[in-house]
């Protein structure tokens, strides 16, 4: 199962200093990452907090470059799996490098619950303490990450069970705060399914959320499963504009088993790739723009249509014999890479597929006149203008 494929672990080697949050308590050292753990006086929480940061691989190389940060709920034992799958799918170019900061637990049930649990299957009077642990992490945690990390503003908040219900409080209490937002098996059935009731509301009076959202299950039955089920039709409305919801539910995985079995999912459905999916591109090839406009907001750089993503999109047009598509694609492309040989030889081939010998002849002379010696095809660009030529005499 390729969600299982990436697991494994990084060893982390320790040496210490001591300072503020500016300079970390403890350093964590591999030949990839740079590991910080920072101990925080939280004035909102009235108690010191440790957090946890990983650094890409590429943080010190490169001083100019920003990262997303993921913020990773109940501790940094939580790093290695996330960063293992996130690495797999940046050799995919699916993913960017990412911060990730993980924040220990101290008392878990209070943070993690927006309500008092009152049902009796659950422990009466923990939770109600999620407004708190929230407002820490606008008032706190994200300025402190923010000012001593090079970031830029797309965030996620990850958490499991618990972990998971306070993840979709966030979305609620604060939808802007968190571009994304994963809840694996989040514990939907504390007191009385309120989260699920909370969900409903929001979910019915917000028309649009410029949000991603995943969510997951394992073998759970019982209130939790009918619980989660409301949960997941409340998050499928397709009334909501914006709102990027995926869902899964694994036969037989154990509640605890849930973060290892969704982790490449959640971060798979989250990242853009940079090779724009044919199923991104509607008929205005101004979709082009937006996917990649909304990929450069998300991985922190700005990346502007790439030459040979573009060109796949139209010869999976011309797969489909979808050629007036096709050329209208190969045509945007040119338009941004006009010295581009192999954006002239995509319209060359989209004008031949359609059946226009003469258009696809004048841009395989064009792109003959730019290519040199040392571009590799010169002999197929010569080739294909002899039989075009030879194709258009014989129908005069």
């Amino acid at each position: 199962m390729r969600l299982l494929t990436a697991l494994y672990f990084v060893s982390f080697c320790i040496f210490s200093s001591h300072s503020a949050f500016a300079q970390p308590d403890t350093k964590q050292q591999t030949a990839d990452y740079s590991v910080h753990t920072h101990t925080i006086k939280s004035a909102v929480l009235n108690e010191q907090r440790t957090v946890v940061v990983q650094l890409p691989k590429s943080y010190q190389a490169e001083p100019n470059k920003v990262y997303p940060v993921i913020y990773r709920l109940d501790g940094a034992g939580n790093i290695p799996l996330a960063s293992a799958i996130i690495e797999r799918l940046q050799n995919d170019n699916r993913a960017p490098e990412v911060i990730i900061v993980a924040i220990e637990n101290t008392n878990r049930l209070r943070d993690m619950y927006p309500t008092v649990n009152k049902e009796p299957q659950g422990p009466v009077g923990e939770g109600g303490g999620a407004a708190k642990f929230l407002a820490f992490f606008e008032q706190e945690l994200i300025p402190l990450v923010n000012k001593n990390y090079r970031t830029h503003n797309y965030k996620v908040i990850s958490g499991a069970s618990a972990g998971g219900v306070f993840a979709l409080y966030a979305l609620q209490a604060n939808p802007e705060l968190f571009q994304a937002h994963i809840a694996y098996s989040p514990a939907v059935w504390w007191n009385y399914g309120a989260m699920v009731k909370s969900t409903k509301s929001f979910i019915t009076k917000n028309k649009e959320l410029n949000s991603y959202v995943y969510i997951n299950i394992g073998e759970e039955a019982g209130i939790m499963r009918e619980r989660y089920d409301e949960l997941q039709q409340s998050l499928q409305s397709p009334k909501v504009r914006g709102l990027r919801f995926f869902n899964d539910a694994f036969d037989g995985i154990s509640h605890g088993l849930t973060t290892a079995a969704g982790v490449f999912n959640a971060y798979y459905n989250l990242f853009l790739p940079k090779q724009m999916p044919i199923s991104a591109l509607t008929d205005d090839v101004a979709s082009i723009d937006a996917y990649y406009q909304s990929l450069s907001q998300q991985w922190g750089e700005q990346i502007a249509p790439p030459d040979r993503a573009v060109r796949s999109l139209g010869y999976n047009l011309t797969g489909s014999k979808q050629f007036t598509r096709a050329i209208e694609v190969f045509k945007y492309n040119l338009k941004n890479h006009p010295k581009s040989v192999d954006a002239l030889s995509a319209l060359s081939y989209g004008y031949e597929m359609q059946g226009d010998t003469r258009q696809a002849l004048a841009q395989m002379e064009s792109a003959l006149a730019i290519a040199d010696d040392s571009y590799p095809y010169v002999d197929y660009l010569q080739d294909t203008r002899i039989r075009l030529e030879a194709q258009l005499n014989k129908n005069l």
